[in-house]
């Protein structure tokens, strides 16, 4: 998750007419997941805290709070921080990447552009490559959008997390828990 959270704030590094800095408005950004049990039980989760921005030269990193998770029930979020996430190590998932400025130089308030992003997901102690199929959208003069055009899908054994994944099943008499996980994100950012 950290990785992502990098990955997106890269996406919001452009500005429309040069390269500024750019703050993640935590309150007004959310990322999420679906977690799938029992073969067809979906379920909707999010993290409540993120932080990250861009810079002056395009650089973006977003930082994912992990022990922020939350699916709805305490006593599962308990859970998924010490036996999947292992908060007390791992804090956060990070997401990096570099935007081309050039291509949002001429967005105007209310213009968006569909794009792919490269990032990279540093999550577990595991780092990979991220593509990310966005929506970038001017929402004002000095605030962006970056929106997920479709779910990204996180494979947990690439990442270390299949065995805290089978830790949550047995603890909860599940017949299965999914190890791919599909992560949305829409993130606001403010020119600083």
């Amino acid at each position: 998750m950290q990785n992502i959270t990098r990955t997106l704030l890269l996406l919001t590094l452009a500005s429309t007419s040069a390269w500024a800095d750019w703050a993640l408005d935590g309150e007004q950004s959310s990322l999420s997941f679906v977690s799938t049990k029992a073969m067809n039980v979906a379920e909707a989760h999010k993290f409540t805290r993120l932080s990250g921005g861009v810079d002056s030269n395009g650089q973006a990193s977003i930082s994912i709070s992990l022990a922020s998770v939350d699916t709805g029930i305490e006593l599962r979020d308990e859970r998924m921080r010490e036996m999947l996430f292992k908060t007390e190590q791992f804090a956060s998932a990070e997401v990096t990447a570099k935007i081309d400025a050039a291509m949002f130089a001429d967005l105007k308030a209310g213009q968006s552009v569909d794009t792919t992003v490269e990032g990279v997901l540093e999550l577990h102690g595991e780092m990979r490559p991220l593509l990310m199929d966005v929506v970038i959208a001017r929402s004002g003069a000095s605030r962006m959008l970056v929106m997920t055009r479709k779910p990204i899908v996180i494979n947990a054994p690439e990442f270390n997390l299949a065995e805290g994944v089978e830790a949550l099943r047995e603890i909860a008499g599940l017949p299965s828990i999914s190890l791919a996980v599909p992560v949305s994100f829409v993130l606001a950012f403010e020119q600083e």
